[in-house]
């Protein structure tokens, strides 16, 4: 009976001593844990690239589309008929208002224009003696009439013949390039078949359908520039010329025709392009990176990277004397580091690169540009130059 209760006794002192050494363990554990976060949270700082928020020069402007188009354009048709004796230009070649563009058989309007001559001629000599008649009355009044209206008659008839005899030389209408020759040497042509179409070539337009609410900002001689797809890399400046008074009610848009002198004669008709009118500058004004910019949830912020004092602590786990694991946790001194604060912004202007802000931020602030979607407000972060977020960016992806 005796040896029964020792062996009971024995028993819940065991139970006691597990218990203790188990609530020992896990309090153990449970203040090791924040100290492996924290060294956890410290090597992995978010890698990102950042810059500096600073004053620059902006301007706010509206863009769109738009095919180029010649300011004029003239169809060179033929005003007489004939056969094409010979052609003075090619298609594409730039020519002047006045320039001889081809040469009809003028045989037949020669030989006209030189017997209309020689009526009218007649004519005025018969009317000369009229002249005379009638200052004596020799002849009577409905002659003399007669007389005149015959020469006057043979004046218009030489008058038409010249003409008919000038339309055989085909002249340009206007200054342009040759866009399109539609006859050759030896055709027959016939009146009023078109011949040429001319294209001028400077100025050039564009139309912008432009929504209703920018009509009061954008003015004639308002400064435009132009980036044409097929010329890339190249710029031209230009000012809007004219824009309409009225608003289209069907689309909500009214129409601004933009104006452009190029000397170096590369920009051609029909060329698309993208066309940016600039209606305000800022010369002084607080700018960063357009990638800075954060757009969510309805509201506007960029992360601001600042110093920071950041603690961590290393885990050393040890045995005791009857071989159960124990953890200390030991401070280490604290190191400074990077912190990527949320700032809520008031955006101005925005053109291709930059964003003005102009409230939420100071000049001098350093923004996240690169690495901004992988951080949160109080995120630790570490600086790398450009190149080195880049790559590791790359290699996430990869």
């Amino acid at each position: 009976m005796q040896s029964n209760s020792l062996k009971l006794l024995q028993l819940i002192r065991g139970g006691i001593l597990l218990a203790a050494l188990g609530a020992l363990s896990g309090c153990g554990g449970g203040q090791a844990a924040p100290a492996a976060d924290a060294k956890k949270d410290a090597v992995n700082a978010v890698p990102v690239e950042v810059a500096e928020a600073g004053r620059n020069a902006i301007s706010a402007s509206y863009s769109g589309t738009a095919s180029l188009v010649a300011d004029h354009e003239a169809q060179v048709v033929a005003k007489t008929s004939g056969v094409m004796l010979k052609l003075f230009v090619e298609e594409g070649m730039l020519v002047k208002e006045g320039q001889l563009l081809a040469q009809l058989d003028d045989a037949n309007a020669r030989s006209s224009a030189a017997q209309t001559e020689a009526q009218m001629h007649k004519a005025e000599a018969v009317f000369a003696r009229a002249e005379q008649s009638i200052k004596k009355d020799l002849i009577p009044k409905a002659e003399y009439d007669t007389d005149k209206f015959d020469m006057l008659s043979q004046r218009a008839a030489f008058e038409v013949a010249k003409l008919q005899l000038a339309y055989t030389r085909i002249v340009a209408p206007v200054s342009g390039v040759i866009a399109e020759r539609s006859v050759k040497i030896g055709n027959y042509v016939q009146t009023n078949a078109t011949m040429f179409r001319i294209v001028g070539m400077d100025p050039l337009q564009a139309v912008l359908n432009v929504p209703e609410r920018q009509l009061g900002i954008l003015k004639a001689g308002q400064t435009v520039r132009l980036d044409a797809d097929a010329l890339s890399g190249k710029k031209f400046t230009g000012e809007i010329k004219r824009i309409a008074p009225v608003v289209d009610p069907a689309s909500g848009t009214f129409r601004v025709t933009c104006e452009f002198h190029d000397t170096t004669g590369i920009l051609r008709p029909g060329m698309f392009g993208r066309i940016e009118i600039v209606y305000d500058h800022r010369e002084s004004a607080l700018t960063v990176p357009r990638s800075a910019v954060v757009e969510e949830d309805g509201e506007t912020s960029v992360f601001v990277v600042e110093r920071a004092v950041i603690a961590t602590a290393t885990a050393t786990a040890t045995k005791d004397a009857i071989g159960k694991t124990q953890t200390k946790v030991t401070s280490t001194p604290a190191v400074e580091g990077f912190v990527a604060h949320r700032r809520l912004v008031k955006l101005g202007y925005l053109d291709t690169d930059r964003a003005e802000i102009r409230e939420g931020i100071e000049d001098g602030a350093r923004v996240i540009t690169v690495g901004r979607n992988a951080v949160r407000d109080g995120t630790a972060v570490q600086v790398l130059p450009s190149q080195v977020v880049e790559k590791q960016v790359a290699d996430k992806k990869a």
